[in-house]
């Protein structure tokens, strides 16, 4: 067999073997939302991660690919393969989204932006980043280095879910007279295994990126990146622990899994960049991060039942900066010119277009629906039929 046809083989298997790691993050989301919401919505989450799937991947067959990347052409492997890896990314940007706004966001106006980002604000994003850069030459040229999309993927849909936030509000009854009204996860198991699953899924997420296993020094960079990806995590989880536990001298599970997933996504911009130490340090700070931004956007009456906005958005601006600042030839301005420019591009236009649905089909439930919960009015199926549903 001709050299060449073999790396072609070989990469297109890794590609499609990394493109099946990231889908299993879709069921991680599903688990993890539905844990963190009470059982009266547990149906609604599953239905909204299910149809993001569905919904994102198809409108970025159909418009979303032709415009992040300008034609369906690849030579180093199968082009169907190299879709589906980037198509794997999608749906990504909106699951941020769905986690932070759940309990109280309807399904259908969800959709109807899903393919909004899908067909336009994401491949635009990539276009400028990763893809065709249809507009080389201009201010907007971003020469940022985000290997798997801490700006990309993660701070993208952090920045949409800022603008849902702003523009839907908070749940029912979490903020009363200026004070937090703790609403306690349903389902601490599924917590566990949904975070579990994104963090399987972050290795083809990472690795996958790196885009050929088919020589010695790719597989190398390939085995690098994977090994720095579990280290960020392992760093995250373990300062998470011990800022709660002298904090609260509680060691509170869902903070330590958010600590890891906070740490994920901050090494994500570089993770084929750094020796093997880097990651220790820049999952350590990630997941700091997480424990300080969560009571922090509930000051600011941000309501966000799954720590979205401080795993996946101030991490994701973390990491895009910590490869400028322990890279030496990657440009912090560059990386800070990524991160302005893609947040400005993503929050103003994800406001607009969440606005504008909004107007004609509310994204928020009635306090009514909120109280009796979304599972009956929107998917007409409990996910605990037998428990009696809390108020």
């Amino acid at each position: 067999m001709p050299e060449a046809d073999f790396k072609y083989i070989i990469d297109t298997f890794f590609t499609l073997f990394s493109m099946v790691l990231i889908i299993f993050m879709v069921p991680g989301f599903a688990m993890l939302e539905a844990g963190l919401v009470r059982t009266k919505n547990v149906s609604s989450v599953l239905t909204v991660n299910t149809l993001i799937y569905a919904v994102a991947s198809i409108t970025f067959l159909l418009v979303g690919y032709s415009l992040a990347f300008g034609s369906w052409e690849s030579t180093s492997m199968s082009i169907w393969a190299a879709f589906l890896f980037q198509m794997a990314f999608v749906g990504k940007t909106v699951n941020i989204m769905s986690g932070g706004v759940s309990e109280r966001v309807k399904i259908i106006p969800l959709m109807i932006f899903t393919v909004v980002m899908a067909a336009v604000i994401y491949p635009l994003v990539v276009n400028i980043s990763w893809g065709a850069d249809m507009i080389s030459g201009t201010f907007l040229d971003i020469h940022m280095y985000d290997l798997a999309g801490s700006t990309v993927i993660h701070s993208t849909g952090g920045w949409a879910l800022l603008a849902a936030v702003l523009i839907i509000g908070p749940r029912k009854g979490r903020y009363k007279n200026g004070r937090i009204r703790v609403i306690p996860a349903s389902n601490i198991p599924l917590v566990v295994l949904g975070a579990f699953l994104l963090w399987i899924g972050w290795f083809g997420f990472n690795g996958g990126s790196v885009g050929s296993i088919a020589s010695v020094a790719n597989a190398d960079a390939v085995a690098k990146t994977i090994m720095n990806t579990n280290t960020a995590g392992l760093s995250g989880a373990i300062i998470a622990a011990i800022i709660m536990y002298a904090r609260y001298r509680f060691l509170d599970i869902t903070m330590i899994l958010n600590g890891a997933l906070g740490g994920l996504v901050a090494v994500t911009a570089g993770p084929d960049l750094y020796d093997m130490y880097i990651p220790i340090l820049i999952g350590a700070v990630g997941g700091a991060l997480v424990v300080f931004a969560v009571p922090m956007f509930d000051k600011l009456q941000l309501d966000d039942p799954v720590g979205a906005l401080s795993v996946h958005l101030i991490n994701g601006i973390w990491g895009t900066l910590a490869v400028g600042l322990f890279v030496e030839d990657v440009s912090l301005f560059a990386q800070l010119k990524g991160i302005v420019l893609i947040g400005i591009f993503v929050f103003v236009s994800a406001y607009a277009v969440i606005y504008s649905i909004n107007k004609i089909v509310p994204f928020r439930a009635s306090d009514d629906v909120q109280v009796e919960g979304l599972d009956v009015n929107e998917v007409g199926v409990e996910a605990y039929p037998e428990f009696k549903r809390a108020i």
